[in-house]
């Protein structure tokens, strides 16, 4: 597997791609929606147990729930996470279209962005069902990608080719150096 501008290249006959599918995605958003759900559940609680008779505080609310929303996606996405809690717990991360992390702009954009693929009978998001890089309408307006953190493979029969003694798998050393027997 080599890499062509940051991103994974895998061959064709390979059973592994480095792009999340819908579903994948689709479990993600699933996973944050109830994260920023129990968040803003919160902000609600605090803001009725404050004052409980008053609804212009409740109704301020919503505008500061959309804030956090908004921030969620984008702070996170642009991070050195390069996702939202959802898509780290599935191993995915969001990068530009040479595998590049994204800054907070393109992160921004990407979300406000999804209101487009709502907008059109949710079409834009099922589109990543379909795409060849797996991406959903606000991806490819973004041109961003959302891919799958494939864990960096070195057959041992190419550590032997190459003589190595000692090659890391992606997970630990492994020493092809036959043991010494200990006196």
């Amino acid at each position: 597997m080599g890499q062509a501008y940051g991103i994974p290249v895998v061959s064709p006959d390979a059973d592994v791609q480095p792009y999340a599918g819908f579903w994948l995605r689709f479990a993600a958003y699933l996973i944050d929606s109830i994260v920023l759900f129990v968040i803003q559940m919160a902000l609600a609680a605090a803001v009725i147990l404050m004052d409980p008779g008053d609804l212009r505080a409740f109704l301020n609310v919503a505008p500061v729930g959309w804030a956090l929303t908004w921030a969620y996606f984008a702070v996170l996405e642009s991070s050195p996470l390069q996702g939202t809690v959802g898509k780290h717990a599935l191993g995915l991360y969001v990068a530009d279209v040479y595998g590049d992390p994204i800054g907070l702009g393109r992160a921004s954009a990407r979300y406000w962005l999804k209101l487009l693929s709502s907008l059109l009978l949710m079409a834009g998001w099922v589109m990543a069902a379909f795409t060849p890089r797996k991406q959903a309408l606000h991806d490819m307006v973004a041109r961003t990608l959302v891919l799958r953190r494939l864990p960096p493979a070195m057959p041992s029969s190419a550590a032997e080719a190459a003589n190595l003694e000692e090659y890391w798998d992606g997970r630990r050393w492994v020493s092809t150096a036959p043991l010494e027997a200990q006196p």
